[in-house]
This record gives C-alpha cells, sequence and structure tokens, in this order.
C-alpha cells in the first residue's frame, strides 16, 4: 500500500490538471460558472505535484533530475509561474496550452524508473544553481504558450473574428507588455545560469567550462532571447516577428535540457 500511494500522488495530480485544463477550453467556458475554481484546482494540484515531485527527485544521494523527473519538474514550475502571474485566470487559453502538458509529465515518474542522481545535489551553490535553470525554463514556455495565443487573438482580430467563449480580459497590448515583462525576467534568469555554469562550472560540477551540445545550444537561447529584447526595445517588435523568435529561443532551450538529457539518458543510457 505505502509503495501505490507515490503512484496514486501523481495519478491524482494528472487528473487534477486534466480536469482544469478542460475548464480552460472555449467550449467549458461559456456556462460562465466554468472557471470560477480554476485557481483553486491549480493551488491544489500544485501542491499535490510538489509532494510528489520532492519525493521523486530529493534523495539521500542527491538529486534524481532523470528526464522523467525534469520533465515533471519544468512543467509544474510552468504551471506555477502561469498560475502565481494570474495568467490562467487573464487568458485562460494559456492554461489549456500548459496544463495538458503539465498532466502528461505529472505521470512521468510513476512510470519511467530510470534514475540520475546527481552527486553534488547537496551542496547549496550547485542547487541554487539548477533551481534558477529550471525556473527560467519554465518562464519561457509560459511565455511561449503566452505567445501562442496572443498571436492566434491577434489574427482573429484582424479577420473580425469573434473569440468563441472568451471572457472578458486585459487588452491585447496589455497582455503584449506583461508577455515582454516575463521575457525580460525569463532572460535575466538564464543569464545568471550561464554565468555561474561558466565562470563556476568547477566548484558546481567539478570540472572546467566545456563547448559541449547542451552549453552551446544553451547560449544561442540566450542570443535569440538578447535579440529578441533589442529589437522590441529598438524597432518595436511585436505580433507574427516576435512569435518566431520566442518559438525559437524555447526550441533551442529545450532541446539544450531536455535534448541532452534524452540523448544521454535514453540514447546512450549514460
Amino acid at each position: 500500500m505505502a509503495e501505490a500511494l507515490p503512484i496514486l500522488l501523481h495519478v491524482a495530480v494528472a487528473l487534477l490538471y486534466a480536469v482544469t485544463a478542460w475548464l480552460c477550453y472555449p467550449h467549458a467556458r461559456t456556462s460562465g460558472s466554468a472557471t470560477r475554481h480554476v485557481n483553486a484546482l491549480v493551488a491544489v494540484a500544485l501542491l499535490l505535484h510538489a509532494i510528489g515531485i520532492a519525493r521523486a527527485v530529493v534523495t539521500p544521494a542527491g538529486l534524481d533530475l532523470s528526464l522523467a523527473n525534469a520533465l515533471s519538474l519544468v512543467a509544474g514550475l510552468a504551471v506555477l509561474v502561469a498560475w502565481a502571474t494570474g495568467l490562467i485566470r487573464a487568458l485562460p487559453a494559456v492554461g489549456a496550452v500548459v496544463l495538458p502538458v503539465a498532466a502528461v509529465t505529472a505521470l512521468l515518474p510513476a512510470l519511467v524508473t530510470g534514475r540520475y542522481v546527481v552527486p553534488y545535489g547537496g551542496a547549496p551553490w550547485a542547487s541554487v544553481h539548477i533551481a534558477i535553470a529550471l525556473v527560467a525554463y519554465a518562464i519561457f514556455i509560459v511565455a511561449a504558450a503566452e505567445a501562442l495565443v496572443l498571436a492566434g487573438i491577434e489574427r482573429r482580430l484582424h479577420r473580425g473574428l469573434p473569440n468563441p467563449g472568451a471572457a472578458p480580459s486585459p487588452p491585447l497590448l496589455t497582455l503584449e507588455r506583461w508577455l515582454f515583462i516575463l521575457i525580460g525576467l525569463g532572460f535575466v534568469l538564464l543569464t545568471l545560469t550561464l554565468a555561474s555554469g561558466i565562470f563556476y562550472s568547477e566548484e558546481l560540477f567539478g570540472e572546467p567550462a566545456r563547448a559541449n551540445y547542451k552549453n552551446v545550444l544553451a547560449v544561442a537561447a540566450w542570443i535569440t532571447f538578447a535579440t529578441l529584447l533589442i529589437g522590441r526595445w529598438r524597432r518595436g517588435w511585436r505580433g507574427r516577428r516576435a512569435l518566431k523568435w520566442i518559438l525559437a529561443g524555447t526550441l533551442l532551450l529545450l532541446l539544450a535540457y531536455v535534448g541532452s538529457k534524452f540523448v544521454a539518458e535514453v540514447l546512450l543510457r549514460n
């Protein structure tokens, strides 16, 4: 029974995310009362998710950041960012994008038994480095989801089409400003992640920084987001142009972290 409890916990979290995602879809929001408890459901799901992922990640030997645990953790952080910033309430379609992914990844620690224990997980600065990196990834995932939703809304407005089931939301320009504030915050955290990884690699990882697959893609993502922010500042980039840069940077980050872990753990089985 004790062994089944963690599995049941992951299943409960996945179901809560799935139900809340359904409530965020337009067909569910037309009733008006369907979204009243969305925030409460997300809060409960996040609490249970935190308990479940903490049991899976924190081990006596260090942090078990296997691919399954890492995906579940980043997805949970993405939901936390979307919920804490009020995006799920102001723009429920973001929840309709982020929550289904979280529902699937919440099950992974219960289904995949592989382990990837980081031996330096007990070192405070290494843990801070990892935490900052994961939060940065989560912020950019939410930003990409919001950019996709805003692009869809803008396209419908240009065509003069209604937004089915949409509740009153802040103006598009206000939502766009929030988006770039989110990207700016993520960029700062990504900069701290790269700087600490490059200059303090030996203290954090026990070896000097190398120009490997993961680091090259992470730097490419940093350059992409830096270009986007400069373009926004100097030339007022927005809409489809900004969306392309946001998606490109987020994809590079996912390839850097998730891609490298997939190659190492699944293909090479290191």
